[in-house]
C-alpha cells in the first residue's frame, strides 16, 4: 500500500500567502469603494436631490407669483414675527456665496436634520427669518454630500452670503470668523450670537459647519450681517454674476 506523501513546508507557505494576499486585495478592493461612494456617489446623490429641492421651490414660487407682484417696492426690513414658517424640510429660500465661485448656490430647507442636511443647507429652527431681526442660522456639511461648505476656511471678512426668497435678494456681509468652537457651545446662534462681533441686537446670519475638514469634533462659525434688501423685480445684487 502507498503511504501519502507529506505536504512540504514550501507548498503550505505559498497556500498562505496566497490566502492572505487575496483577503488584502478583497479588503482594499472594499476600502476604495466606500472612499469611492463617500467621495463621489453621495456627492452626485445630493447634488440631484438639491436641485430637486430647487426646481420644487422655484415652481412654489413661480405658482405664488401673482399675488407677490404688487411689492415692487423696496423690501420691508424685517417680515413680521408671526409670520408662520415653512414646513420642516421644505426648501424655503436659495443662497449665494461669491467667495465660493461662480455659480455656487444651494437649497436651504427648514431644520437641521441628518437626513435634510443630505438635500440642501438647512436653517436652525426658531432662528430668525432671512432679512429679520435676530440671527438666522443655517448649517452645513463641509465634506460628503456634495461638499456645499468645502470652502467655509476661505471666508473672510466683508464678503457677501446671498440669500434670496420668493420676493427679496437679501445681501449679508461677513463681519467675523470662521471661529473655532465646540458642538456644546450652541450660544453662537442666539440672537445675539456669543462669541461673535456683534454688541446688541441686530439683524445678522450665522453659517456654521464641521471641523476638521473629515470629522466632527468641533465646529467653525461665521457671523454675518444684513447690509442691503431689494426686491426680485429690482434685479440681482451687485456683485452676484448673473
Amino acid at each position: 500500500m502507498l503511504l501519502p506523501r507529506p505536504v512540504r513546508r514550501d507548498v503550505v507557505l505559498r497556500l498562505v500567502v496566497r490566502t492572505f494576499s487575496e483577503a488584502c486585495l478583497t479588503a482594499g478592493t472594499l476600502i476604495v469603494l466606500f472612499v469611492a461612494y463617500v467621495l463621489l456617489w453621495t456627492g452626485v446623490k445630493a447634488d440631484r436631490a438639491m436641485d430637486g429641492e430647487m426646481a420644487r421651490m422655484r415652481d412654489r414660487w413661480a405658482v405664488a407669483a401673482p399675488a407677490a407682484a404688487p411689492a415692487a417696492s423696496p423690501a420691508p426690513a424685517q417680515q413680521p414675527a408671526d409670520e408662520p414658517g415653512p414646513p420642516r424640510g421644505q426648501a424655503f429660500a436659495e443662497m449665494y456665496v461669491p467667495r465660493f465661485g461662480p455659480g455656487w448656490n444651494k437649497p436651504v430647507l427648514e431644520g437641521t436634520d441628518t437626513e435634510l442636511l443630505k438635500k440642501g443647507l438647512g436653517h436652525y429652527e426658531g432662528t430668525a427669518r432671512p432679512g429679520g431681526t435676530g440671527n438666522f442660522s443655517v448649517a452645513g456639511h463641509r465634506r460628503t454630500y456634495g461638499d456645499p461648505f468645502k470652502d467655509f476656511p476661505e471666508l473672510r471678512t466683508g464678503d457677501a452670503v446671498i440669500l434670496k426668497d420668493a420676493t427679496t435678494w437679501y445681501t449679508y456681509t461677513v463681519r467675523g470668523g470662521p471661529l473655532r468652537t465646540l458642538p456644546s457651545e450652541v450660544g453662537v446662534i442666539d440672537p445675539v450670537p456669543r462669541r461673535g462681533p456683534f454688541a446688541g441686537p441686530g439683524r445678522y446670519l450665522t453659517l456654521t459647519t464641521c471641523d476638521p475638514e473629515w470629522g466632527h469634533s468641533h465646529r467653525l462659525v461665521v457671523w454675518a450681517e444684513l447690509t442691503q434688501t431689494r426686491t426680485v423685480t429690482q434685479g440681482r445684487p451687485e456683485g452676484l454674476p448673473s
